[in-house]
């Protein structure tokens, strides 16, 4: 495939998204397979958006050490449109023709097929179900954030992994990204002494963080909320950077914008059902107008009836959109951690400061968002003839280090390949070719269950916090095996 698949349309795909040569160092080496060595057989189990950029992967770069043997979904029409893609990309001339399953026939599906790995791209309130299916049918997985949404699923996968000695593998993709890594890098280094405590700011914006208020993450029941769907991707990378374990957590939150009785309070009056068919209006997401989108979600809603542009301000949101949150690690740095939904730009800003200076991270992903004359949402200002970007906010990276009774430096981020900052490419190397890699990483980005289990035990200690008003100790929430 010639186009990067990962993205949900509404995120900013900034200029490392098409990015093809890294910088010096950024990925790591691999030795080319034997030609004894056998193909992986993978099975993918979800078959939305997210799918996309395992099934690019395995039909092209990593196509000489694995192979996508079977689906699991129980919509046929978002089936269709990958098994379609994979024959067109294998040259058939027609569909792939792919065994097809639905979620009760995973064990059947695992020994049919002789599955060596599932893919695990479904509803975040399915994956701890499915991780621990799989791994007791035999195969191992690859699974996308977050493991799961809750501590009663955490100790179903513990479970399982102690029960099979089977492998599971996170799909952090924020640690890859050449500014994240950096990062990780000057605190290793001990540049800035021994961390105290980091502030980390995440800014949702209008589109891509209303987008999480018209799909199935709007009801807390399916995604756990922005503290664990969003936010686990942040609390991975704060753990990941620190090296150390969270111990006990503070939160507050609460649904302030979307939800449709903010709109009444607001006086937004009547509103469109849905995005697909509306005109001029910024919070809509029409269908029609994403080629993927129409093919996975519009045309497969006559099978289950999920719409996946809801109005972000129907009934039914039960998620936050305003969160604050306070962590104390282990070994005595604290976190401030805040995440809004409806800024007008997209990005994020980090700040760790250490007993010898401070680091700063500053990350701009989309500066502003502009309407067309019809009042719709442009995704991607750089793209129109009316210019695109702003001069006061322009879209960038920028890692500052300033140690103390010294002036500030600014550090060079390399460049990455792939979305998500530059790390998506990055990550499926390691995600396809880990026991081919020459030598070890030396930032240790490749992630396991148990740095799952430490980002979502943020997220579900959070949660309760917020049930509670009081502080969580993260020990208590018996996840199975100790963090």
């Amino acid at each position: 495939m010639t186009h990067p698949v990962d993205q949900n349309p509404t995120a900013p795909a900034p200029a490392s998204h098409t990015s093809t040569e890294p910088g010096a160092g950024v990925v790591p080496q691999f030795a080319a397979p034997p030609p004894s060595r056998a193909r992986r057989r993978y099975a993918v189990a979800g078959t939305g958006h997210r799918a996309g950029m395992y099934v690019a992967a395995l039909t092209g770069e990593h196509a000489d050490v694995g192979e996508i043997v079977a689906w699991l979904d129980p919509n046929p029409a978002r089936i269709g449109y990958y098994d379609a893609q994979v024959g067109a990309e294998l040259g058939l001339g027609g569909p792939a023709g792919l065994p097809r399953h639905a979620p009760d026939g995973l064990e059947r599906m695992v020994a049919e097929q002789r599955v060596d790995v599932v893919i695990v791209t479904s509803l975040d309130r399915t994956h701890a179900d499915l991780v621990d299916r799989a791994l007791r049918a035999g195969a191992d997985v690859v699974v996308e954030k977050p493991l799961t949404i809750d501590a009663d699923g955490c100790r179903r996968i513990t479970r399982a992994v102690a029960d099979t000695g089977r492998d599971v593998v996170m799909t952090f993709n924020y640690r890859y990204a050449p500014r994240n890594s950096t990062l990780r890098q000057i605190i290793t280094s001990g540049a800035i002494g021994e961390v105290t405590s980091v502030h980390f700011e995440w800014a949702l914006d209008t589109v891509h963080g209303a987008d999480y208020f018209r799909r199935w993450h709007r009801d807390k029941a399916n995604s756990g909320g922005l503290l664990i769907h969003k936010a686990s991707h942040h609390f991975d990378l704060i753990n990941w950077w620190l090296g150390d374990t969270p111990a006990r957590v503070y939160a507050s939150g609460a649904l302030r914008f979307y939800g449709d009785q903010n709109a009444a309070e607001r006086g937004l009056g009547e509103r469109p059902e849905r995005g697909t068919g509306a005109h001029g209006d910024p919070f809509s997401l029409d269908l029609r107008a994403d080629p993927r989108l129409d093919a996975l979600y519009l045309q497969a809603e006559q099978h289950d009836g999920y719409r996946r542009d809801q109005d972000p301000f129907a009934p039914g949101v039960t998620i936050e959109d305003n969160m604050a949150v306070l962590v104390d690690y282990r070994r005595g740095a604290r976190l401030s951690y805040s995440l809004n939904a409806h800024s007008p730009w997209e990005g994020y800003r980090v700040t760790v400061n250490g007993t010898a200076g401070r680091a700063e991270l500053e990350v701009v992903e989309r500066g502003f968002i502009e309407l067309d004359p019809s009042g719709n949402a442009v995704l991607d200002p750089s793209a129109t003839p009316l210019g695109a970007r702003d001069p006061l906010r322009p879209e960038g990276e920028r890692l500052i280090v300033q140690r103390h009774w010294e002036r500030p430096e600014e550090v060079p981020i390399p460049a990455g390949i792939g979305g998500h900052g530059g790390g998506d490419a990055i990550l499926l190397k390691d995600v396809f070719r880990r026991d081919l890699r020459i030598g070890p990483d030396p930032l240790a980005r490749a992630a396991d269950y148990r740095d799952g289990l430490r980002a979502v035990a943020v997220g579900i200690a959070a949660n309760r916090s917020l049930l509670t008003g009081g502080p969580v100790t993260i020990d208590d929430l018996d996840l199975g095996t100790d963090i």
